[in-house]
Formats: structure tokens, C-alpha cells, sequence
């Protein structure tokens, strides 16, 4: 049996670009990221913006869809805190 994409659902409707941006969040959204406290738990998405790790309970604030967004990455390179 084939295995469906995230976007799967909305068939062949709203055009291939918007179902591939779809596809790439919730594809981005699913995938597993370790822990920046622990590094051995799998987080979770707790609420949109809100992760939590399974493990050790740590929980933080991040991106919608990811928990480590691309400015808030670059936000902590030019301030100098230690990278997760």
C-alpha cells in the first residue's frame, strides 16, 4: 500500500504549489527533533508555538510548525547565548 502525503487530503484541489507548501510544513511539523535540554527525549507540540519534550518535561516556546525557527536561530548566533 502506498504511503499518503500530508497534503493527501485536499485531492486535487487548491493547485499543486499550495498543496506542496502544505505537504513541506506538515511534513516539517511530524518529524522528529531531539530535546535541546536532554538531547535523548522526542518533542511534542503541546499548542501552536508551545513544545514540550516526552522525557524530561522541558517545555519551551518555538515556531508554529517547528520548533526552532530560522530567525530564531539567527537571533541567538548574534547574541552570543550558546547554541541548543
Amino acid at each position: 500500500m502506498a504511503r499518503r502525503k500530508p497534503s493527501g487530503s485536499l485531492g486535487v484541489k487548491y493547485g499543486f504549489t499550495l498543496r506542496r507548501r502544505s505537504s513541506d510544513v506538515m511534513s516539517r511539523r511530524r518529524s522528529k527533533v531531539k530535546c535541546p535540554n536532554c538531547a535523548r527525549g522526542i518533542l511534542s507540540r503541546a499548542s501552536v508555538g508551545i513544545w514540550s519534550c516526552k522525557k524530561c518535561g522541558y517545555t519551551f516556546a518555538g515556531g508554529a510548525y517547528e520548533p526552532h525557527t530560522k530567525s530564531g536561530l539567527t537571533s541567538i548566533r548574534i547574541s552570543g547565548l550558546p547554541q541548543q
